[in-house]
């Protein structure tokens, strides 16, 4: 998990436990009961695990905004390129 609702993190790997495929997908997501407006959490997904994560979150009600993830220097995360974002 990523904190900090917005940020950009640099690099990261899928939030699901137990997995280590990059990330190529960033989950922005709030608790309405302990997080005001401005606050929230980040997960990173990978194509297998966002579908999943993403369900996880709406089935508590929370918001949950789904992007593509971009590494700090601007470009998408590339699964593809054989290791780690």
């Amino acid at each position: 998990m990523i904190g900090g609702f917005g940020g950009a993190p640099a690099q990261g790997s899928c939030s699901r436990a137990g997995c280590h495929e990059a990330a190529v997908w960033r989950i922005d997501w709030r608790n309405p009961r302990i997080h005001t407006g401005d606050r929230g959490k980040t997960w990173l997904a990978c194509d297998e695990h966002v579908g999943y994560l993403r369900e996880f979150l709406t089935s508590r009600s929370f918001p949950v905004e789904v992007a593509a993830f971009e590494t700090a220097s601007g470009s998408p995360s590339d699964a593809s390129a054989g290791g780690r974002a």
